[in-house]
């Protein structure tokens, strides 16, 4: 219970958010999961950092198949400049709120949020690093490495990635996983980052929050996606 308590402490006292650079930064927003754990919905919003228009993105991720639901992409940009002060996330309430009917077709719980098991620091990340963090409910360790792999440069810039989990249990048996789509190139994605790791409330589903590091011209902008398996 303890080790429990200060992990929330812990956890608690950071945000997540991403280093600070010229472009444009995205937020990442946890919307939940179905109750029984088979799909999350997730969000991103920002400014865009040249026109200065607010906007955001809405996913619904079927969990088992790694992958969006039919239809569970969304984007909003908003037509006029953001007012001095403000930080974009009106776009995100506008999105919400303009297709709140998919999160109830997929049971989409806004109250059975991730419950996180690890949260980067800002600062730098080296290429292929790997991560180690705990489930202390569970007993569980894990480890995990991201294998990124980037082609070209300029406006010919692309990459991919995968991430290899290995699941130790309380009894010292262990699993291990191949996360990812290795195959889809994202175009003038530079780099990628595990920022956080989290769990459905109930049951073994686990999310995995990836942020993008995105080239814009000379600057760069921040995008988050995320890997999502059955344990």
């Amino acid at each position: 219970m303890l080790k429990k308590i200060i992990l929330f402490i812990l956890i608690s006292g950071f945000a997540l958010s991403a280093v600070l650079w010229a472009g444009d930064t995205a937020t990442f927003v946890d919307l939940g999961f179905s109750p029984d754990g088979r799909t999350y919905m997730f969000a991103q919003y920002g400014v865009q950092s040249g026109a200065l228009k607010p906007w955001a993105d809405l996913f619904v991720v079927d969990v088992p198949r790694n992958n969006f639901v039919s239809g569970g992409k969304f984007s909003y940009i908003h037509d006029k400049p953001v007012v001095s002060g403000q930080d974009g996330s009106g776009a995100l309430y506008r999105i919400i709120t303009k297709n709140n009917a998919i999160a109830d077709r997929y049971g989409v719980n806004f109250l059975f949020q991730g419950q996180p098991l690890y949260i980067s620091l800002d600062g730098p990340s080296a290429p292929g690093e790997t991560i180690e963090f705990r489930d202390f409910e569970n007993e569980a360790s894990y480890r995990a490495t991201l294998v990124p792999s980037v082609e070209g440069s300029g406006t010919n810039l692309k990459s991919s990635f995968y991430i290899n989990l290995e699941r130790t249990a309380k009894d010292g048996s262990r699993k291990t996983y191949t996360v990812g789509t290795p195959q889809v190139k994202r175009p003038l994605v530079a780099s990628y980052r595990i920022r956080k790791v989290m769990i459905a409330p109930h049951d073994g589903s686990m999310i995995l929050v990836i942020e993008m590091k995105k080239q814009n011209g000379a600057d760069y902008d921040i995008r988050y996606m995320v890997e999502a398996l059955r344990l």
